[in-house]
């Protein structure tokens, strides 16, 4: 899907039209994975949501252990499908130089250095048994030519790859073959694990990006591998706006947004964020905290350093404040400041789980760059108060030290 095109925003159609790919994650009834066995619970604090039934719930009080947590070091095997009906134009090795190393980095950055996603691409083509035309793949793929697709790689794989030793496996199909669209990129779950070669496949990629591919688009999909949900609306008739929720603010949001880091409440999920480094905001009085940049590295912040306040608001909601600046993965933003957002434990992914408070909402910021510029410049700055409608709670930035951080007053509603 395409809208208009704004002046120096080259890639914005593309936007719209991978958006549209990833939201094929929703078709998830044939595939979707139910909610699996919590690992043992941990010492979150009482602003911990709980997790729910929802699918990518991002309740954190527990971890879901169907999927593999980033807190270590996971490796990820690339295998690059060619088809009878195509010669590839493109080698292996350079689709490969598409994805990484910058999608590590991405999230080494994001981690704080916690997670090293390390990658091992398989530097040759397989040949699929059937054309590439013979599978139907497009964005809404029909159950039954998908599992043909992933049968077959799988098959063909099996041969040569020890799928043992990996973590995650991304399927990189031939970008030129005439029946790969690149709207059908996303992650398939499978309701019961694929076998190959003796081992379980729980969940891949695949991979149908043209060449070169959308910015950050294999950051988003492995976001989905860590249980990570879709930020995005996806309207009913498919051509209003996608971004109205989060904007620019979240990978998992849009994979070409100006500040991509994950929201820091994604990252106290994942493990990257500890106890000391989230101040639960009593609900009483109020709160004056110094909070770091949610993207700014552990060396500069400090092992310690607060990155995030929450205001729990009720059973399955939460407020969350964090700081973003022009650094680490978010280099590129449009604006800092304080930035708040609504979060529900229990709204699945595509649903809404995440909501951006516009604190500007008569104004918006770098409308030739921004994915949604009504959002750009959401964050507070210095001198700036806000109170969140519904919530009421109000939010007032004091001042910025000297290290970049920012020295915040919260006052919950009574």
């Amino acid at each position: 899907m395409e809208r208009p095109q704004p002046p120096g925003a080259g890639e914005r159609p593309r936007l719209r039209r991978t958006a549209a790919a990833l939201t094929s994650l929703m078709a998830l009834a044939a595939t979707s994975l139910v909610a699996g066995s919590a690992a043992a619970g941990t010492a979150r604090g009482p602003c911990a949501l709980p997790r729910t039934a929802a699918h990518h719930s991002l309740g954190l009080d527990t971890w879901n252990s169907s999927y593999p947590r980033p807190d270590r070091a996971l490796d990820a095997v690339m295998i690059f499908l060619s088809f009878p009906d195509a010669e590839p134009l493109t080698a292996p090795g350079a689709l490969a130089a598409d994805h990484f190393p910058a999608t590590g980095t991405f999230y080494e950055r994001a981690s704080y250095g916690k997670f090293r996603l390390r990658a091992h691409p398989r530097l040759r083509w397989l040949r699929m048994p059937r054309p590439s035309t013979a599978y139907g793949i497009r964005r809404d793929w029909a159950p039954a030519r998908r599992t043909a697709y992933l049968r077959d790689a799988l098959a063909v794989a099996e041969r040569t790859v020890d799928f043992s030793r990996y973590d995650i496996v991304y399927f990189v199909a031939d970008p030129d073959a005439p029946g790969v669209d690149s709207d059908a990129t996303k992650v398939v779950n499978f309701e019961r694990p694929m076998r190959a070669g003796g081992t379980d496949i729980k969940r891949v990629v695949t991979v149908f990006e043209r060449h070169p591919p959308d910015r950050n688009v294999l950051a988003h999909e492995t976001g989905h591998i860590f249980d990570l949900a879709d930020l995005y609306h996806r309207p009913m008739d498919g051509k209003g706006d996608w971004d109205t929720y989060v904007g620019d603010w979240d990978v998992m949001g849009s994979q070409f947004g100006l500040a991509p880091d994950l929201f820091g409440w994604h990252k106290w999920k994942l493990g990257w964020l500890d106890r000391r480094q989230v101040s639960c905001v009593s609900p009483a009085g109020t709160s004056l905290l110094t909070l770091e940049p949610i993207s700014a590295p552990a060396s500069v912040a400090g092992a310690a350093g607060t990155r995030l306040a929450v205001v729990r608001t009720g059973k399955d909601t939460a407020l969350a404040i964090e700081a973003r600046a022009a650094t680490g993965n978010d280099v590129h933003t449009c604006t800092e400041g304080v930035l708040i957002y609504r979060v529900r434990g229990s709204t699945a992914s595509g649903g809404g789980p995440v909501e951006v408070v516009d604190t500007h909402p008569r104004s918006e910021a770098c409308p030739d760059r921004s994915v949604y510029p009504q959002l750009a410049d959401a964050p507070l700055g210095v001198g700036e108060t806000f109170t969140v409608p519904g919530e009421g709670t109000r939010v007032q930035v004091e001042d910025r030290t000297a290290t970049g951080a920012w020295t915040v007053k919260i006052t919950p509603n009574p």
